[in-house]
């Protein structure tokens, strides 16, 4: 509407300036200069003072013997001839007198006599012609509005079309994820020669969804299938079907599967499917929902009559718990595979797969970043060094080292350093014992994680961080180890109330923690000698909202009751171990403390001597009062 606006008072000056321009070539607003009347010709021929006349239109312009220049006008309808003869002028006074008619310009005759005319049914017609283009641009675009808005990757069009040949993305490319690249080989193998398959009665499964956590690279194995099979991709997210419109999510998953099937074989690639693939009849709407309708759609397409299509259908998700389980079926999707975080052998390829676009010093060991990154995803890792060369950039060094990637590893972690976050001498002693306390226990007990970093320097949220990390990958946990992580969580709040017999908000996050765990340890691990092998509480989803909003209460009140006293016998008795283990190492909990005040940070080789060589001088408990 504002474009219409602009042209329509873009036209309306125009036709305002060109009006404007002719008025006043057709209307001079001053009188000529020489201008005289037939009266004062007739008078110069009789006195034969004329010289020569020269008939324009209706214009007679007179020079006089002297060289004047007389302009005089005449009806439109006379001659001159006519004229001169209804005022008696005898003929012989114009034998001297060189008489000259000009026949009139075409340019001038379009200005004087068709332009006015003609003028403003242009100016009226172009505006016209603006507003039907931009209706007509609206229809069209209504006209397509249900089309599908799918991105086409093709490879061997584009470099036939550019005349340059592109690299492709392959599973060279993806580091780790063997499993899950073993499983989609034969799927390229299907799509590179798919005769080998048939002949011996094989049928290639028509969809593979890859679940996995966010940052797992999902979407970069389903780019790296396309470029293995050299094929066409067709990518699109989940939530680009959807609309305001009714209907226009099926027309659009319609439209993308219709052009697929031209370009077959090829791959369809829809990311965050659960956007459209939830569970139907639990949203806003019943049966009627514009989602659901999408979803049909897509369950139609996939698996409907036609059954001879060489279109693999591809989708990526990380909550596959909410996904309609028609979707899921065989002939459908066919194959679930997980793409679980990497561990240390595949988070080293990654980081190296990442260090090849930065220079890196020879002596950098990406090994040691893998071993200290458990849990992290490659989406991490690639961060992890992206902003050890920012911090290499800020530094104006060439190449990257170690001192860049290891503080980027507690960046991604806990978040930047606040330098600016200055505490007080009484708040910089309690957090330096606080955290010396998490270390010290999570030292001394056998099956805690080592400790790799202690600081006093604010991260985030936090005012001082321990850092613990897993010597190795682990799926499975024992009840000794969350027991042990119980007292360590609770190794900061036993240290505050041992040193300085009082407590702080500072442990409020272990406290939740510990909770949470204690909690976990009662209700869903079934390690709780009282209670049982048993779990309580089930959770409910709301799907349309995608998040866990309420729990089922599936036990009794007493078992609530056992469930509370558990949960606090197992918080209690953490506590009792890590005030237990500060009192018996008090003066390597001062040591810790110490050098904590004094250097702010503690690395792992530092606080193992420590711990290993003892209290450095003999330190009086009295002087940490506060």
């Amino acid at each position: 509407m504002k474009n219409i606006l602009k042209q329509f008072i873009i036209l309306f000056l125009l036709f305002i300036i060109i009006a404007g321009f002719l008025s006043t070539t057709q209307s001079p607003a001053s009188k000529p200069q020489g201008e005289a009347t037939i009266k004062t010709l007739l008078e110069k021929i009789g006195k034969e003072e004329v010289q020569s006349i020269v008939v324009e239109n209706n214009t007679l312009k007179v020079t006089t013997k002297i060289g004047d220049l007389l302009k005089i006008e005449k009806e439109p309808s006379e001659p001159l001839s006519s004229l001169l003869s209804n005022y008696g002028v005898s003929p012989s006074l114009l034998k001297d007198v060189d008489i000259q008619v000009k026949a009139p310009s075409r340019a001038n005759f379009i200005v004087t006599n068709i332009l006015p005319i003609f003028l403003p049914l242009i100016v009226i017609g172009g505006f016209i012609f603006f507003m039907m283009r931009q209706i007509g641009g609206a229809n069209s675009k209504a006209m397509t509005f249900g089309q599908s808005r799918a991105r086409e990757i093709n490879l061997q069009k584009d470099n036939k079309k550019n005349g340059k040949k592109e690299n492709l993305f392959t599973f060279e490319n993806v580091a780790g994820s063997k499993e899950a690249k073993e499983e989609l080989q034969e799927i390229v193998e299907f799509l590179r020669n798919p005769k080998k398959f048939t002949d011996i009665g094989a049928r290639i499964p028509k969809g593979a969804i890859l679940v996995g956590p966010p940052g797992t690279g999902k979407t970069m194995l389903a780019r790296a299938v396309s470029g293995e099979a050299n094929v066409p991709f067709f990518h699109i997210s989940g939530s680009e079907f959807v609309e305001m419109f009714v209907g226009v999510g099926a027309s659009r998953v319609r439209s993308l599967f219709g052009k697929a099937k031209k370009n077959a074989p090829c791959i369809v690639f829809i990311d965050e499917i659960d956007a459209v693939g939830r569970q139907r009849g639990a949203g806003i709407g019943g049966s009627h929902d514009e989602r659901e309708q999408t979803l049909n759609q897509i369950l139609v397409e996939m698996d409907g009559f036609e059954t001879d299509t060489q279109v693999i259908v591809m989708a990526a998700t990380n909550r596959p718990d909410v996904l309609d389980r028609a979707l899921l079926r065989p002939g459908r999707f066919d194959r679930r595979i997980t793409i679980d975080l990497p561990d240390i052998n595949e988070r080293e390829e990654i980081l190296t797969v990442h260090a090849k676009n930065v220079p890196l010093q020879k002596d950098t060991k990406l090994r040691l970043i893998a071993q200290r990154t458990p849990g992290f995803s490659g989406a991490d890792l690639s961060n992890l060094v992206n902003e050890a060369a920012i911090f290499a950039a800020r530094k104006d060094k060439k190449v990257i080292s170690m001192d860049e990637l290891i503080p980027s590893i507690e960046k991604v972690l806990l978040g930047p350093e606040r330098k600016s976050h200055i505490l007080s001498d009484k708040e910089k002693k309690i957090t330096a014992y606080h955290e010396a306390g998490h270390a010290l226990v999570a030292h001394i007990l056998p099956n805690a994680d080592p400790v790799h970093k202690v600081s006093i320097i604010s991260r985030g949220n936090a005012g001082g961080y321990t850092l613990n990390l897993p010597s190795e990958d682990r799926n499975l946990h024992s009840r000794a180890e969350f027991i042990d992580d119980l007292a360590v969580f609770l190794g900061g709040y036993a240290a505050e109330k041992l040193i300085f017999n009082s407590l702080t908000t500072g442990a409020s996050s272990d406290l939740k923690r510990a909770t949470n765990l204690a909690k976990k340890i009662v209700t869903e691990y079934g390690m709780s000698d009282l209670l049982g092998p048993r779990t309580f509480g089930e959770r409910e989803e709301l799907i349309f909202l995608g998040r866990e909003i309420s729990e089922t209460k599936d036990y009794s009140e007493e078992f609530s009751v056992l469930i509370d006293k558990e949960i606090s016998k197992l918080l209690n008795s953490a506590l009792e171990t890590a005030t237990e283990t500060l009192h018996n190492q008090e003066k390597k909990l001062h040591a810790i403390a110490t050098v904590l005040l004094e250097k702010e940070t503690i690395e792992k080789e530092a606080f193992e001597h420590i711990m290993s060589e003892g209290v450095s001088q003999e330190d009086d408990p009295s002087t940490a009062q506060v």
